[in-house]
């Protein structure tokens, strides 16, 4: 199986000012390592081997930080949308512009959530492979900073219309399709939010859903990542 993956690592991180003001959000440390390492341990440990790390905000420290991946026991490749665009491109934008780099089936997780215990599945893959679906997003319970939720499960499937509504953790897996059937109005290097197409997804019955009932923190402000620290370092 060649599944890989996508680090969305590109925001500029308003709301972790100032600690985003010299380091990228993902590149800040939470119980002893940076953010993203935790995604690329937890990628490498499930078998995946090629990680691509889409960059805008300070993307100059990510080389530096994270090399070619040899280190992690994986490859990491960089689209870069900073140099190439002059910013960030969003989740739809800079999926793609990843896609070349990406194989028919991969992974796409935020580089500033805090998913410890999220073992990226060899079996989850295959279980989304065999499907028929297009993606499938992982739901947590709504944090305080989101009551509102973003979408209901319903026979396994996401939906827009379902009365108790769960946050997506910026966990899913896609398929190539989903980019080439459902982006077709998207140029490569146009900014554009994910949502709309993840709609799209919904409204074809393609989009499926599950939930997630461990620990995850959207790692949007200085205070979250203070009480990340607080809680001691994890053994993941």
């Amino acid at each position: 199986m060649t599944v890989s993956a996508l680090i969305l690592a590109a925001g500029r991180g308003e709301r972790m000012r100032p600690l985003s003001d010299r380091t990228p959000k993902p590149l800040l440390s939470v119980q002893g390592r940076r953010l993203i390492e935790w995604h690329l341990l937890a990628l490498a440990r499930a078998g995946v081997r090629r990680v691509v790390v889409n960059t805008a905000w300070l993307e100059e420290q990510f080389e530096p930080a994270l090399g070619n991946g040899a280190r992690y026991g994986l490859e990491i490749l960089y689209s870069r949308e900073g140099r190439d665009h002059g910013g960030a491109l969003e989740t739809a934008g800079g999926m793609k512009k990843a896609l070349p780099l990406l194989g028919d089936s991969f992974w796409v997780v935020s580089g500033d959530v805090f998913v410890p215990t999220f073992s990226f599945d060899a079996e989850a893959v295959r279980r989304f492979e065999a499907s028929g679906q297009l993606a499938k997003l992982w739901l947590t319970t709504n944090p305080p900073h989101h009551p509102g939720g973003d979408f209901g499960i319903r026979d396994g499937l996401a939906v827009c219309d379902a009365e108790t509504r769960f946050t997506w953790t910026s966990l899913g897996l896609f398929r190539r399709a989903f980019v080439e059937e459902l982006m077709t109005d998207l140029p490569p290097g146009t900014k554009a939010p994910l949502r709309p197409y993840l709609d799209a997804a919904i409204e074809r019955r393609v989009l499926g859903a599950e939930r997630w009932l461990e620990a995850w923190t959207d790692v949007g402000t200085p205070e979250r990542l203070a009480a990340l620290d607080a809680q001691g370092e994890h053994t993941a």
